[in-house]
């Protein structure tokens, strides 16, 4: 799934056009397609995505990509994968890594444009999410206040990603499940189930690594 999402992000950024807009905040088009490059091809500067200290170095190289590569040419750069170098091009760490990554920023260009509409996965590709999702999502959503609890709504699967007193259960189709857990939540078609007061806490943590 992290070759196929990687292809389809390529095919829909090229369409699209490197203006559009994402849901990644102010970034365009081009802006994610960097980002994603920098991530796997760039080992000085991609500790600076989570890094703060070290932001500055991923800036500097952001802004080198963004104003002297042509668009066309980064796209097709992504489109071949990572070198050799980098550890995200080892299958055990593509496969746990990118699927997850390159599925929620397919959708950040897909549900930026006006009349997006969600895919249909296929049962295959909705388990590999959540199995990605039950490890990556407890990372995330370590800011709660609120317990959260996801609940696949196709087989009634369930996964604690962080236990508290007082939870939340988030139930739908894992691509959906992902997209909310990522802080994609006004896009991602999900049903919150708890008090609410619970769910505006929840609604109101800021959900990133």
């Amino acid at each position: 799934m992290s070759r196929t999402e990687r292809a389809d992000l390529c095919d829909a950024a090229l369409q699209l056009g490197e203006d559009q807009p994402t849901l990644c905040g102010t970034w365009s088009v081009k802006e994610l397609v960097v980002h994603l490059l920098i991530r796997e091809r760039n080992i000085a500067a991609a500790p600076g995505i989570l890094v703060p200290p070290l932001a500055r170095l991923t800036d500097r190289a952001t802004r080198r990509l963004n104003d002297g590569t042509d668009f066309t040419v980064l796209v097709e750069r992504l489109r071949q994968g990572p070198p050799l170098y980098s550890p995200l091009g080892w299958g055990p760490v593509d496969a746990v890594a990118n699927a997850i990554e390159f599925f929620v920023h397919h959708e950040d260009i897909r549900r930026a444009q006006p009349e997006w509409t969600a895919r249909t996965l296929s049962r295959r590709e909705e388990s590999t999410l959540w199995a990605r999702l039950t490890v990556l999502g407890r990372a995330i959503v370590r800011g709660s206040d609120v317990g959260i609890v996801l609940e696949r709504s196709d087989t009634g699967a369930r996964a604690v990603l962080r236990s508290a007193p007082n939870s939340v259960v988030v139930r739908g189709l894992p691509g959906e499940l992902a997209l909310f857990t990522f802080g994609r939540r006004e896009q991602a078609h999900v049903e919150l189930d708890g008090s609410p007061e619970d769910i505006a806490a929840l609604r109101g943590t800021d959900l990133s690594l």
